[in-house]
């Protein structure tokens, strides 16, 4: 699943006339890139929501879709439901197969075929994709990489799963996971992030965590990040 259904406000005047997901990246859009990506590492049939300029997305998703790519539309022009809520209403697509969900803005060389193959030998619920970086809202994760918590190091909260977090670890969420399908019956109706799915499960679940501190990594939410893929890709670094 490929979230693209975000509002992207944190690029300001762009996103008032197009979505997110069809900022131009030398050309392409992040839509078309990522979905590209996907289908490389193995992921070909995919799954897009949509939200915010829906005529304009479903617009692009035919253009792939007459490239060759198969794409099936999760419609939530009615309500936003945020990643958690967006993949439950998704719910019907996903087999009895683990699978791959991907913010569309994240960019990064991380192997994903690789990532797959790792949380199907965990045996863990959901497998998310870290790296360190500085950042506010970190993941805690114990030294054999499993989620133990969650901090803001802005506001100072914390959410701790285990006795202690003196030997936890800082790292950032990279936007992509894994999931196995027996998430689905761990989860409600609403609107609410995958994040904090992820730490309220923790406790009691096999939450793992993937780490990519090799290659690059960018999230495109701002027009800062998205002139520097823009200038990454164009200079093949």
């Amino acid at each position: 699943m490929i979230f693209a259904a975000g509002l992207g406000t944190r690029l300001g005047e762009l996103t008032r006339s197009i979505p997110k997901a069809l900022a131009d990246i030398n050309g392409r859009t992040m839509l078309e890139l990522t979905a590209e990506k996907l289908v490389r590492a193995g992921f070909d049939d995919l799954l897009i929501n949509i939200h915010h300029h829906p005529e304009q997305m479903l617009g692009e998703i035919e253009k792939l879709s007459g490239k060759g790519y198969t794409i099936t539309v999760s419609d939530e022009r009615d309500e936003l439901l945020d990643t958690a809520g967006g993949l439950l209403k998704a719910r019907n697509f996903f087999d009895d197969r683990p699978f791959l969900c991907h913010n569309v803005d994240e960019f990064t060389d991380l192997d994903l075929a690789g990532m797959y193959r790792q949380h199907i030998e965990s045996g863990a619920l959901a497998t998310l994709a870290v790296r360190h970086r500085p950042g506010n809202r970190m993941l805690l994760v114990d030294n054999a990489g499993r989620l133990r918590g969650w901090r803001n190091n802005a506001t100072k909260e914390e959410i701790i799963t285990v006795e202690s977090s003196r030997k936890l670890e800082e790292v950032g969420f990279s936007g992509i996971q894994m999931l196995s399908p027996s998430i689905f019956g761990l989860m409600t109706e609403g609107i609410y992030s995958l994040t904090s799915l992820y730490i309220m499960l923790a406790k009691n679940h096999k939450i793992m965590t993937c780490l990519h501190d090799y290659g690059y990594w960018f999230d495109c939410g701002t027009p800062k990040n998205l002139e520097k893929i823009r200038a990454h890709l164009r200079d093949g670094k």
